[in-house]
């Protein structure tokens, strides 16, 4: 987590008593020593996540925010009990070292895990990187999702991490509430798809671990190789239906290039990038994980853009509440109808 990842001082807003913290790893962490010292990852993480660095190793801390939470959001304990379950399998991840659920050490549960030494790429066009290092590096991304998906998620262990049966149906009756309780403007193209994915959702059902936000910036990168060390970011995992991950994942082919805050891959010419198309990566995906094909794909697409739009409509809607003038809502507001737009046209010659 070392390109791509901007170290900071503690932010006023997330500080904690340091002491207190070193007194109960020194118990809870055998190989914990002192002196260490904490910095704070920079960026968009819904929960504050630090580097602790010591004479002997280095580890990363990541807490719940401080004050009034919502009950389901920020559940850092999800996330440890996720790695902790995945720590034998095919699905990389980082080794958790403890949780720590007792409010009273730095003021919200917390749990930490090893550092691990590599880099993060956000953009994923991958710029800095030769066509070859591409090409590897979208394959091995692509491994990742099929090994996760390939685990078998009650021996490891997460039977009861989420209601194995109809994710996608939920899922649709959930952000459509979302969407409804949150709406300002008119978005036709998402009131189509309200109307449209509840009638359309594909039969059978399919029940993996999903890790709800699978994309680039969130896997490790080795230091030296294009390949995948480590998936990171688990506070939305469940059981859930692996085309879902599939789907969000492979959303960047219909966002266009060159937007810091949704990095696409629309308009650049990916063969001479060494790029994988659309078609192409979703085909080893299925090679790698025994399908014949996606015949629903066009649905679970739409339904990745309906998901983000839905999101960013909540996140516009509590914006202008609290101030009318944020550009940042503003921003999220032309997302939302962006979004919604291109969801709708994936599947709008089928209505």
């Amino acid at each position: 987590m070392a390109s791509g990842a901007v170290l900071i001082d503690v932010l006023p807003q997330h500080r904690f008593d340091e002491a207190a913290l070193w007194r109960y790893l020194s118990t809870a962490l055998p190989e914990f020593q002192e002196p260490a010292e904490i910095r704070q990852f920079q960026g968009g993480q819904s929960n504050p996540t630090f580097l602790v660095t010591t004479p002997s190793a280095r580890y990363v801390l990541r807490k719940k925010p401080p004050g009034k939470l919502l009950p389901s959001a920020h559940m850092v304990e999800r996330e440890y009990r996720a790695m902790r379950a995945l720590r034998d399998t095919a699905a990389p991840v980082p080794t958790v070292r403890l949780l720590c659920e007792d409010e009273g050490v730095i003021g919200t549960p917390f749990y930490v895990m090893d550092y691990i030494d590599g880099r993060i790429f956000t953009d994923v066009t991958l710029p800095d990187l030769a066509p070859a290092e591409r090409t590897a590096l979208y394959d091995s991304m692509n491994a990742t999702l099929a090994a996760l998906h390939q685990v078998d998620w009650q021996a490891c262990g997460l039977g009861d991490f989420g209601r194995p049966e109809q994710y996608v149906a939920r899922q649709v009756d959930r952000w459509t509430r979302q969407y409804l309780a949150a709406r300002t403007d008119e978005i036709p193209a998402m009131d189509r798809l309200v109307a449209w994915l509840p009638q359309n959702i594909p039969a059978g059902d399919e029940t993996t671990i999903a890790h709800g936000d699978f994309r680039l910036g969130n896997l490790v990168v080795d230091s030296d190789e294009p390949r995948v060390v480590a998936i990171l970011d688990w506070e939305l995992a469940t059981l859930g239906h692996p085309l879902s991950d599939l789907a969000y994942n492979c959303m960047a082919w219909h966002l266009p290039a060159g937007v810091k805050e949704f990095p696409g891959l629309k308009g650049i010419d990916l063969k001479a990038q060494g790029i994988p198309t659309e078609e192409e990566y979703v085909a080893a995906y299925c090679r790698r994980t025994g399908r014949g094909g996606i015949p629903d794909w066009p649905f679970y697409m739409a339904f990745s853009f309906f998901r983000i739009a839905s999101i960013c409509q909540g996140v516009y809607a509590r914006a202008l509440q609290g101030n009318a003038a944020d550009r940042r809502a503003i921003g999220y507001g032309e997302v939302a109808r962006v979004t919604a737009g291109i969801g709708w046209s994936l599947i709008s010659d089928r209505v």
